[in-house]
């Protein structure tokens, strides 16, 4: 079975993705620098799930999972290219799916040089490493937030997306343009996945659903922005892993449908492929909210706000891409998802 560098296994999909994959049999290497972006307990304990104990953690020095004899891990920052260059030499990696950025679009109005450190920087690391170390499989998290001024929906990759509104998607969108550039001068096969709003267990306490259940469950207002007037294709996490799967089983290859003269932004005539990752099926943020009541069993206090700056309005994610080359379809309805996530919740935070 392939060995797998999987990139951000403290956070929220790094860590759901290096579960899945270990449970097909998969070997794992985890990275993660565990910084304090929000609570490190959350992202401690989810690495004692894939049997990291916090304890036995050392920056730059490789530790073994008790509970999966096939994962390893090692605290790095991607910024730091001397550990990730000594990693990739001894580690021989078949395939890299690289999860771990500065995530946030607010945050990155007030602290853009944490973005261009590791989106920048510690992506052309992981380039590098790639090229250097023979890795032709190589994976990578690109967002919805990229598509920016764009509001013709459902946000299709062939859409050009030169219009970003926050520093956090034009990083990422240089990510896009980073990855061609490798899978056209050095071979490497580069798949961007451009997710849209991820939900479910072990989920990040700055998005929307740990923020709103947090707030009910504790008796205070949820801030509902654009006066609530916003939509956005929830998806959930288990589905969004069975997509990442499917792209890292099967990388990128030269497309024959590319036209030079007129290019399609999603396709190459080098092996690079974008995709978006969604539910292809967008839910207004009150319905949202009405389903996270409902499963909770209690009204939320609403303090409405107007719209934060760098935030869209809505996100549609047009997956027909996905379905024609993997067969892929998100199938979790909102209500399944949300009972999963409040079960999970309320279990974790003993509520």
């Amino acid at each position: 079975m392939m060995k797998i560098l999987v990139t951000g296994t403290a956070g929220f999909i790094g860590f759901h993705l290096a579960k899945k994959l270990l449970e097909k049999g998969y070997s794992v290497v985890g990275l993660d620098n565990i910084n304090d972006y929000y609570d490190v307990n959350l992202k401690y304990a989810r690495l004692a799930q894939l049997g990291i104990q916090r304890d036995t953690i050392i920056y730059g020095e490789v530790v073994t999972s008790s509970v999966y004899p096939n994962h390893t891990f090692i605290k790095a920052n991607l910024e730091d290219f001397k550990t990730l260059n000594h990693l990739f030499e001894i580690q021989k990696f078949d395939a890299v799916c690289n999860l771990a950025a500065q995530a946030g679009v607010r945050y990155s109005i007030e602290n853009p040089r944490a973005y261009i450190d590791s989106n920048i920087v510690g992506f052309l690391n992981i380039l590098e490493a790639c090229r250097h170390y023979d890795v032709k499989n190589l994976s990578y998290a690109s967002s919805s937030s990229v598509y920016g001024l764009n509001t013709s929906q459902p946000f299709q990759t062939s859409d050009h997306t030169d219009h970003p509104i926050s520093l956090y998607a034009a990083t990422k969108k240089s990510n896009e343009m980073m990855a061609h550039t490798y899978a056209h001068l050095y071979g490497i096969q580069t798949t961007g996945l451009r997710f849209f709003t991820v939900y479910g267990s072990w989920g990040r306490p700055d998005m929307a659903p740990m923020l709103f259940a947090d707030a009910i469950l504790n008796d205070r207002a949820i801030k509902v922005f654009n006066h609530g007037d916003m939509s956005r294709d929830f998806t959930y996490i288990d589905d969004i892993v069975d997509g990442v799967i499917k792209v890292i089983e099967k990388p990128a290859t030269p497309s024959d449908q590319f036209d030079s003269t007129n290019p399609n932004p999603a396709l190459s005539s080098a092996s690079y492929r974008l995709y978006n990752i969604g539910n292809n099926a967008p839910v207004s943020l009150m319905a949202f909210i009405e389903t996270l009541e409902d499963t909770i069993g209690i009204k939320a206090k609403k303090h409405f706000m107007e719209m934060q700056q760098g935030d869209v309005t809505s996100t549609y994610a047009d997956t027909n891409d996905l379905i024609k080359d993997f067969g892929y379809k998100p199938d979790t309805k909102l209500s399944c998802g949300i009972e999963e996530f409040v079960k999970w919740y309320r279990g974790f935070y003993r509520l």
